[in-house]
Parts: C-alpha cells; sequence; structure tokens
C-alpha cells in the first residue's frame, strides 16, 4: 500500500520540485508557495519601509512599533508553515490528489483555472473565516489593528496552518488540480493583497475596480463601521462578492474605522494570536447542553447561546 509520505513525495516529483525540496530542507516543507513567499518578504519590507516615510507624519496611518509587531506575526505564519505543512496539510493534499477525478496537466488553460478555482476557494475560506468562530479565532489577528498600511497585510496568525483553512482547497485537488500549483496561485494571491492594504492609493479605473479587489475595496473589508463589516471577502477578484451580494462599494463620505469591535486586551504576540480562542474556550466551557456549547465553533463569533443573552 502506497504510504502518505510516498503520496505526497509523487506531487512533489510530478511538479518537478523533488530535487530541489531533498537538496534545500529535506526535513521542511519548503515548497514552491513558501519559496515565493521567502522572495516576496524582502520586497514587502521595503514597499513598507518607503510606505513609512510617506505616512510616517500621521500616527492614525502609521505606527512603527506596531509595524514590526506585524512583521513578527507574519515570520511567526512562516516559520509554523514552513514547520508543520509538510506534516498537517500536505499528506491530506496529496491524498486528494491521489484519487483525483481527473488528470489535468499543466496547460496555459489548466492554469487559468486553477488561478479561478483558487480564488473561488478563497472567498469562501475568507468568508468563513468571519462567519465561523473557530475561522475567527485564527483571523482576527490579521483585523485587529486600527491602521491600514502594507504592514498589515503581515499581520497573520502563527495558528492557520493548525485551524484547518487550508481544507477548504482540497476539492480543487480531488478534481485533478496539482497541489503544489495550487499553492503557488495561493502564494501568488497573497502577493497580489499584500499591494491592497494601502491608504495612498484611492480610486483605480472604473473597469479594474469592477472586476479586482482594490485598495478601495479591501479599506472597506478592514472597517468596523456599520454596513462594512463582513464585506468584501475577494482575494484577487472582487467578481465574487458581487455574485453572491457581499459587495459594498467605499463611501467618499464614510472613511472606513479600521479594527474589530472588541478591542484586544494587550499587544503582545501571543495575546494577539491566542485571545480569541481564549474567548472561544471560555464560551464553550460555560454549563449548558454539549450540542449547543459546540455550536460556538461554527456560529458567528457575535452568537451567543439563549440563556446568555436572557442573562
Amino acid at each position: 500500500m502506497t504510504s502518505l509520505t510516498d503520496l505526497f513525495q509523487g506531487v512533489l516529483a510530478d511538479s518537478g520540485l523533488l530535487p530541489l525540496w531533498q537538496t534545500l530542507a529535506p526535513w521542511l516543507a519548503l515548497d514552491e508557495r513558501q519559496l515565493i513567499f521567502v522572495v516576496a518578504t524582502p520586497v514587502f519590507l521595503l514597499l513598507t519601509l518607503w510606505e513609512y516615510r510617506r505616512i510616517r507624519h500621521d500616527p492614525r496611518l502609521m505606527n512603527l512599533p506596531e509595524a514590526i509587531r506585524n512583521f513578527a506575526l507574519g515570520a511567526g505564519y512562516q516559520l509554523t508553515e514552513l514547520l508543520f505543512a509538510g506534516i498537517v496539510a500536505f499528506p491530506v493534499f496529496a491524498l486528494c490528489y491521489h484519487y483525483r477525478l481527473w488528470d489535468l496537466p499543466l496547460t496555459w488553460p489548466v492554469a487559468l483555472l486553477t488561478f479561478i478555482g483558487v480564488d473561488f476557494c478563497f472567498y469562501w475560506m475568507h468568508r468563513c473565516s468571519h462567519r465561523m468562530r473557530w475561522f475567527w479565532a485564527a483571523h482576527v489577528v490579521h483585523h485587529s489593528s486600527e491602521r491600514m498600511n502594507f504592514s498589515t497585510a503581515m499581520r497573520q496568525n502563527a495558528t492557520n496552518i493548525f485551524n484547518g483553512n487550508w481544507a477548504f482547497y482540497l476539492p480543487l485537488a480531488l478534481l485533478g488540480f496539482n497541489p503544489v500549483w495550487i499553492g503557488v496561485a495561493y502564494a501568488l494571491s497573497l502577493v497580489y493583497q499584500f499591494f491592497i492594504h494601502t491608504t495612498l492609493v484611492r480610486q483605480l479605473p472604473a473597469a479594474i475596480e469592477w472586476l479586482f479587489n482594490t485598495p478601495s475595496h479591501h479599506r472597506v473589508h478592514h472597517g468596523r463601521n456599520p454596513g462594512y463589516i463582513d464585506r468584501n471577502y475577494g482575494g484577487v477578484l472582487i467578481l465574487w462578492d458581487r455574485l453572491f451580494g457581499t459587495f459594498t462599494a467605499e463611501d467618499p463620505q464614510r472613511p472606513p474605522e479600521y479594527g474589530i469591535t472588541t478591542p484586544v486586551p494587550n499587544q503582545r504576540l501571543l495575546t494577539l494570536w491566542t485571545h480569541e480562542y481564549v474567548d472561544l474556550f471560555r464560551a464553550m466551557a460555560r454549563p449548558g447542553r454539549w450540542h449547543q456549547r459546540l455550536q460556538h465553533l461554527w456560529r458567528p463569533p457575535e452568537w451567543q447561546r439563549e440563556s446568555d443573552r436572557q442573562g
């Protein structure tokens, strides 16, 4: 019987990545997706420094200690992905790909379909990351800053690999899309999304604003104003929000107020990573029937049990 390790190695071999993986870091989950992040991070840092020089005069837009903290959060995210993706997510992708429905060679049409499929899955993963508390517990750190700048894009949770949001992309592997190239499309999507975390770009041409996620659309997504909360979930394309009724345009007369509705207790890295998990498990620990207590995992973050609402 073929082991999960063999399946994983087979996926790498199919992509042509196996020799590189064995040479550079055979004990790590170093794949093309991670290589993209490694190459892109210095670019992100340089652009953040450039942006800092443009907006450092306004503490509402830029705070240097917070920007440094954001990059530390991003480093924690990349480190846990590097260390644990190979034992947590990759074997599952390899297993799904082993039982794929079709063999899809990497041609330009398949590459385009991979991009569209990944962006579609990202929309639903992102939407669930706001509307299901288990996923929100990891994603909340990205929204907890009250500033919007390039460093905010790096503000990620080191627990992402463990909370399972990568499972939203498994159907693509079952269909026959190579998991390595799913990862590449996902990494390139995140690279694109770095550039939409800024207040320096106001409105782009109308055709671009209609089809793509832009800084204007993403500022709405980070807003905590009524009417802005839980809107504009798209990754590269804003089309999915238009199709599924979650799109809201930025109102110049009502600029977004960034952050979350319940402030974080403090700004220590461990608190930023874990505070929502702590609140989630405290809510589940309150007396009640097990099926009611477990609902906190998949209900929206603001959901309360009937007994809590009456109290």
